[in-house]
């Protein structure tokens, strides 16, 4: 019992210190900026990596733009790319021409018949 009173004295003795009620209110006072509030460290890490992938977006949109800005200006010089174009996407003909399309999206046969085997 004698060992009981001693560690209540002493966390009396810590818990009306001045001390230990400003490190309390530190610690909470850290917990809730760091972790909890939203405009804490965890959010702002989060909002960083969001920008990186936003800039490298932004970045590959940019290209893409670049990409169909040189296209455009070409079908404006070269009335010849337009009519590439326009036969290899959308399969259009010359009044004199017949389109045949070729397409390998079948499966293609196995050279061995199931009844044969390999050695």
């Amino acid at each position: 019992m004698k060992g009981f009173n001693r560690v209540k004295a002493f966390l009396l003795r810590v818990w009306h210190s001045l001390f230990f009620k400003y490190a309390v209110v530190a610690i909470v006072g850290v917990v809730i900026v760091g972790f909890l509030d939203d405009n804490s460290f965890w959010s702002h890490f989060k909002n960083m990596q969001r920008i990186n992938e936003l800039q490298e977006e932004t970045e590959k949109y940019n290209a893409d733009y670049r990409r169909d800005q040189a296209r455009i200006r070409e079908l404006d010089r070269n009335p010849k790319a337009m009519e590439k174009i326009a036969r290899e996407r959308y399969f259009m003909k010359a009044d004199d021409e017949d389109i045949f399309v070729l397409s390998d999206d079948g499966e293609m046969e196995n050279p061995i018949q199931k009844h044969e085997t390999t050695e």
